[in-house]
């Protein structure tokens, strides 16, 4: 299957069917698509999409290279690079703060794990808070922005 939001198309296996419905998510797979034919018909799909809009334009516009890609579940071998038993997103590539990134060979790529927010997040706003946050949070990598900075930005907003 794939999922992918960005200008490079990435084949990926799928373990989790994609026309299954989540109960939150409204009418069957079979029923006619009430949205405009550009929108994903995958509910998680689009709340990737929502997550992406929501961003200010001044950041979107530098994502022309990336490619944000829907995958089910991460593999072994993506845990195991960042030694993680679990991951709700994954970014991949050459930040833009680093020298040289406009000319990098390899384009980047945020992956969104759609199983783990699934499980963790049992209601249609939690899923939908918990994947914009996950856009934003790999979309950060994309900037140079490390995981130590970010919980440093975390705990100021929440005044820890």
């Amino acid at each position: 299957m794939v999922r992918v939001f960005g200008p490079i198309i990435v084949p990926m296996p799928s373990d989790i069917d994609p026309n299954a419905q989540y109960e939150a998510f409204g009418p069957a797979a079979d029923e006619p698509p009430d949205e405009p034919l550009d929108e994903p018909a995958d509910p998680f799909d689009a709340l990737v999409v929502a997550a992406l809009d929501s961003l200010p334009e001044a950041f979107r516009n530098r994502l022309g290279s990336v490619a944000i890609v829907v995958e089910d579940e991460p593999t072994p071998t993506q845990l195991a690079a960042v030694g993680a038993p679990g991951l709700f997103g994954l970014y991949t590539g050459v930040p833009r703060t680093a020298w040289g990134a406009d000319d990098a060979a390899v384009a980047s790529k945020i992956t969104i794990f759609r199983g783990s927010h699934l499980r963790q997040y049992r209601d249609p706003d939690s899923l939908a808070r918990g994947v914009a946050d996950t856009v934003r949070h790999e979309i950060a990598h994309h900037f140079g922005i490390s995981d130590a900075r970010l919980g440093e930005l975390a705990r100021e907003r929440h005044g820890r």
